[in-house]
């Protein structure tokens, strides 16, 4: 497996710290160096050029890390690490693989570390596991005395109501005695995202996104506080446009 050799840039030593100990449990992440501030960075940059991944935080002293990516021309890759989450569609414009809010869960920080290595061609367990989700594409449900099958293509979005869930189709709507929890859990995350409690929306029928709302059609669903970083980061930065850089 390539390795990837990366720096840290953290004003706060226990950031740092926790950033360290998640990468240590992965063989091909090279430690690099880490940094107090973004100027520092930037002559710890100059000075090694082999630095492939940078874990930038975003609230620090002197140089925010936003300003760091708007101000400097940079070959790595950036994955953000912060306390604050608002700044996550902010961040897409300047070609950040990934947005992770502190405090940072190990099954995040795969994630992250999954799509560097997608980037760099390094073949991982998560896509071999997406491939094989999207071999089937349809589900079969209960609805009244029937079971209706419905393709995965055909699903706009899913509202929950109490112990059913409505699933709005592009021909019209299905009722079924599920929660969204357990719908949620058998639907593939590739096409699927749970954006608050009672919406998941099919990723392909989105038409806009705000920083608090998608819309599929004519219908607005607020995106919970609680959902917004896996959405933007899992379904959103790989599909975004993105200044290119250096």
């Amino acid at each position: 497996m390539k390795d990837l050799k990366y720096l840290i840039i953290d004003d706060e030593p226990l950031g740092r710290e926790g950033i360290r100990i998640m990468a240590d449990k992965f063989d091909h992440l090279v430690f690099g160096g880490e940094c107090h501030n973004a100027l520092q960075a930037i002559t710890h940059l100059n000075d090694d050029t082999e630095i492939d991944l940078l874990f930038l935080d975003i609230e620090m002293p002197g140089l925010t890390g936003l300003e760091f990516l708007k101000s400097t021309k940079f070959n790595q890759h950036i994955i953000l690490t912060t306390a604050y989450p608002q700044y996550a569609l902010e961040s897409y414009e300047y070609g950040v693989v990934d947005y992770l809010v502190k405090p940072i869960r190990l099954e995040r920080f795969t994630q992250a570390i999954t799509k560097v290595s997608a980037i760099n061609q390094v073949p991982t367990q998560g896509q071999i596991q997406s491939h094989n989700e999207s071999a089937k594409d349809y589900i079969y449900v209960k609805s009244e005395r029937t079971i209706v099958k419905i393709a995965y293509d055909e699903i706009k979005y899913i509202s929950g109501l109490k112990d059913y869930v409505a699933i709005h189709t592009l021909n019209g709507k299905t009722l079924t005695a599920l929660n969204i929890k357990t719908i949620y859990s058998q639907l593939p995350k590739q096409l699927f995202c749970r954006i608050n409690k009672s919406y998941i929306i099919n990723v392909n029928k989105i038409d806009r996104i705000t920083k608090s709302d998608v819309n599929i059609g004519d219908i607005e669903i607020a995106i919970g506080d609680t959902y917004k970083e896996e959405f933007f980061s899992t379904h959103i930065d790989m599909n975004l446009l993105k200044r290119k850089s250096g």
